[in-house]
């Protein structure tokens, strides 16, 4: 059994979810749990009618519009028979987004965020399992909001692996061993508290959600279906001559996705390092190629420098108003608020008097966090900056991607350098 994973930009348009059928046909006797996300910039665009909830009716009713404008351009070209079925369950999806937005928005941001933009993956899934059942590919279509067990922090829900486990081996797992094929459809990203509500797994989770089913159902390996060829040492918005990572070790691609590497999410590779599941990055768009296979290896890395770009970002340094040395009971208050504020801290370094942290993500919780701290410490910030990280680096390749820049933090390691830049203009 294997475990796929289909992003946004791979079911963005009919054109796209008629290629994800064409993938599928490459595997016609392998059993599929097939994990996809939300279509196209859906997420954005359910972010930004959360947004709008929170403002005006008038506002809200103009975003929510568009989103379903845009699904309804894909069902009609995919499903143009009117009386399909899949037209009333899109209908009645979007209704219950509406349902949620007639209330009045309460003061818990996170919450409702789940609840929200969840029906992003929703709706997809529904699209794709009907498209593919009609095209003659019997599937089924479960709810990972059923499947995935959480805790309640909102939008980071911790998944309960136990329970998960069980959940899923008992809703899949006795269906892989019928003996006929079996492919099941899933969303990425999603999970449930004990009470039934609805978690997501953090931002770009759908990765992660392929991870937890193939850790619970022991998979053969698990693909990522991506618009490049695998795993680049750049990505190719900021490098033209970027150069593909063909086989690396678990060590190494846990490494870069902490650091920010986009194209797997960071809690992905554990669970299958964990049983040794190989994880392949492919193309959609040529997916005979090679891509990169990630798994335990013997042999070592190689050492190609790989650059990974995190912008807009905010450093922060922290001091004490009586000018007395950072000690470690600041240091634990100082973390603490960022854990509050659920601000992640990119980069930090200390000194005799002063706390500095890169941070970037949810400006309003940064700027939050900011006010928070300033109560008890001096505290200064400058934003709209750069953090470079290289992976394997030398001298040449940190001239590279300082050029015309202010290095306001560097830090380097044996095989790693971070710095944290401005444009000097």
């Amino acid at each position: 059994m294997k475990v796929f994973k289909f992003g946004g930009a791979s079911v963005k348009d009919p054109e796209a979810v008629r290629n994800v059928k064409t993938v599928l046909d490459l595997f016609p006797t392998d059993d599929l749990v097939v994990v996809i996300s939300a279509m196209g910039k859906t997420t954005n665009a359910l972010e930004n009618l959360i947004a709008a909830h929170m403002e005006s009716e008038t506002k809200r009713n103009e975003v929510l519009a568009q989103i379903v404008g845009f699904h309804e351009e894909i069902l009609a070209e995919l499903f143009p028979n009117q009386g399909h079925s899949i037209h009333d369950t899109v209908n009645n999806l979007i209704k219950e987004v509406q349902h949620i937005l007639d209330n009045e928005p309460t003061d818990n941001y996170d919450f409702i965020y789940d609840q929200i933009v969840s029906f992003g993956e929703v709706i997809s899934t529904s699209i794709v399992s009907a498209f593919l059942q009609d095209n003659g590919m019997d599937n089924s279509w479960l709810d990972a909001r059923e499947l995935v067990r959480t805790d309640n922090n909102y939008r980071e829900g911790k998944v309960d692996w136990k329970i998960t486990e069980e959940k899923i081996s008992n809703s899949i797992g006795q269906a892989f061993n019928s003996g006929s094929r079996k492919v099941i459809i899933t969303q990425g990203f999603l999970g449930h508290t004990s009470a039934g509500l609805t978690t997501t797994l953090g931002r770009e989770g759908s990765d992660f959600t392929a991870g937890i089913f193939a850790y619970c159902l022991n998979a053969q390996d698990v693909t990522i279906w991506k618009d490049v060829p695998g795993m680049l040492n750049a990505d190719p918005k900021w490098f033209s001559d970027t150069e593909k990572l063909d086989k690396i070790s678990y060590k190494e691609a846990i490494e870069l996705a902490y650091y920010g590497a986009s194209v797997i999410h960071p809690k992905t590779i554990k669970p299958l390092q964990n049983k040794e599941i190989p994880l392949y990055v492919k193309s959609f768009i040529d997916p005979k190629s090679e891509g990169t296979i990630i798994q335990t290896s013997t042999e070592k890395d190689t050492l190609i420098p790989s650059f990974i770009f995190k912008m807009n970002q905010f450093l922060i340094s922290v001091s004490p108003k009586d000018f007395s040395f950072i000690a470690e009971h600041n240091l634990s208050d100082i973390f603490n608020c960022f854990h509050e504020h659920k601000v992640k801290i990119n980069l930090m370094q200390n000194s005799a008097i002063s706390f500095s942290a890169c941070v970037g993500g949810d400006e309003d919780r940064i700027l939050s966090l900011i006010e928070e701290l300033s109560k008890n410490y001096t505290v200064k910030y400058n934003d709209g900056l750069e953090l470079v990280t290289i992976r394997h680096y030398d001298q040449a390749t940190i001239d590279r991607v300082s050029v015309n820049k202010n290095q306001l933090v560097t830090q380097r390691s044996r095989q790693t350098a971070r710095i944290v830049m401005k444009d000097l203009g």
